[in-house]
């Protein structure tokens, strides 16, 4: 009998005694043994942290009531973890073990969840392939040859492998769905304040949000019963009622009567892959065989969000990373002569080139004589941007896109054009800008068998309908069940 690989299957097996909790920490430990060496999905594995954990679970009085129980996870290494090397796949915070545990670390923990380890991304999440991280690049399990995207790519990689059921990213600008659109998975985005940040390494504040990774909707809505709700030690953490993401997905509904897809097709009508857009028109078709209305709808202030977001990201990413100076923690250059040689070598040598890009590109445009003209203008597009999103989605329940407008692109590829990188993310980032909740969920595969992935936004806090809305697209479509390769 094939061991499950969904979250919620391995926690009803685990209950049921079919299996124990390390048994089943031990396949996915030998699964990542096997799996990570040629695609570099994971920066740390904790092997006797994870089985030591297991066997406590499985000695539980009260195991029948934990969600995720026995249930591996991997967290990306941007996501502070008691006693693990918590690095944001940076040298500048090489060795930094965060004395204390982010809150969603906790929560996982509270639910029975097993941490296995830490997934490689792009350095302070800063990056659209995870080429950026100091520890090498993560292949993509459909293709070794081309990135799995970023900045969450191992997160995405290991989900995609199957080496965890579900796995933990950030997103500042599409760092969860444009990864899990490349591997062929669901990558889910909450509103802003949903879940809390706190343990998160930030990198742009107002931007960042945690969310999962998983083969299924249902798997992503149990990590969101899991993950989402207030934190007093997270003033962004929104005090809003958490809905039973679980329950809204009955499984029982199976069409779409009365619900409305806008399209902005005015966004792709240029720039997208044929391939891909045939498979998101492939897909808008399905739901409107499911009963869904497409309604057209216009986001005028989009085409500017790319820009929006590079300004504003960026100027926040220079005063975060402020704090990494040689003295407080992480990296230190050695014999320097003085402090201010120390603080230069620490962090020329710490930072890799595309998080020094965006420190200088952060630090000038907050520049006297240059605030008013970039980070002052941006901020006032981005209430555009807000503005547009709320007032289409007056008239719509979600608003569907193509997450990538291409499929996953070569390593090495674009590496040395870093517009035509960030364009990447020409999809993803304007549901950061205005806060909003999306996720990705696959809707084919090119000649070349690579995925493609359909995006669903929705209104603020409406992060239930949109899990709903894409429940019943996956459960309509084969998608969910295609898996990469498997290794010779």
């Amino acid at each position: 009998m094939e061991s499950p690989t969904r979250a919620r299957d391995i926690r009803d097996a685990i209950v049921s005694g079919q299996r124990s909790a390390v048994e089943t920490c031990r396949e996915a430990l030998d699964r990542i043994a096997a799996l990570n060496p040629p695609l570099n999905a994971f920066r740390a594995v904790v092997p006797e942290r994870a089985l030591a954990r297991a066997a406590e679970l499985d000695a539980r009085a009260d195991r029948t009531t934990l969600p995720l129980l026995g249930v591996p996870v991997a967290l990306k290494d941007n996501i502070c973890t008691r006693g693990i090397a918590t690095t944001a796949s940076s040298r500048i915070l090489d060795g930094y073990v965060p004395p204390y545990d982010a809150t969603v670390v906790e929560r996982l923990e509270a639910a029975g969840a097993v941490i296995v380890g830490k997934t490689n991304c792009d350095e302070f999440a800063m990056g659209s392939s995870t080429e950026n991280s100091a520890f090498g690049p993560t292949c993509n399990p459909w293709s070794v040859d081309r990135t799995p995207g970023g900045s969450s790519g191992g997160s995405a990689a290991a989900v995609a492998a199957r080496m965890v059921p579900v796995a933990l990213g950030s997103d500042t600008g599409g760092s969860i769905r444009q990864p899990a659109a490349l591997c062929g998975v669901v990558g889910f985005k909450p509103s802003y304040g949903r879940v809390s940040r706190y343990g998160l390494i930030a990198f742009a504040s107002s931007l960042d949000q945690i969310g999962p990774f998983a083969t299924t909707v249902a798997d992503a809505a149990v990590m969101m019963d899991v993950l989402a709700g207030p934190d007093p030690r997270d003033s962004t953490a929104s005090a809003a009622p958490v809905p039973d993401f679980s329950r809204t997905l009955d499984g029982n509904d199976k069409r779409m009567a009365g619900v409305r897809v806008g399209v902005p097709r005015h966004l792709f009508a240029e720039g997208v892959d044929a391939e891909v857009n045939a498979a998101f028109e492939a897909a808008l078709e399905v739901t409107r065989g499911l009963g869904a209305e497409l309604v057209d709808v216009s986001l005028p202030y989009s085409p500017q969000a790319i820009p929006v977001y590079y300004v504003i990201a960026t100027a926040e990413a220079s005063s975060n990373l402020a704090r990494y100076d040689g003295v407080r923690y992480g990296h230190r250059a050695a014999n320097a002569k003085t402090p201010v040689e120390m603080y230069e070598r620490t962090r020329g040598a710490g930072f890799g080139r595309e998080v020094k890009r965006r420190i200088i590109l952060g630090t000038y445009v907050l520049s006297a004589g240059y605030y008013d003209a970039y980070y002052r203008q941006a901020q006032q597009v981005r209430t555009l941007i807000r503005d547009d999103y709320a007032r289409a989605l007056t008239g719509v329940d979600v608003i569907a896109m193509p997450t990538s407008p291409t499929a996953a692109f070569k390593l090495g590829e674009r590496t040395e054009d870093p517009v035509q990188m960030y364009l990447s993310d020409v999809f993803t980032v304007g549901a950061n800008l205005a806060g909003l909740p999306a996720v990705t969920v696959p809707c084919g595969l090119t000649t070349n068998r690579l995925p493609v992935g359909l995006q669903l936004t929705g209104r603020l806090m409406d992060d239930a309908t949109v899990l709903r809305v894409a429940d019943v697209y996956e459960r309509a479509t084969p998608w969910s069940s295609e898996r990469p390769p498997q290794p010779a």
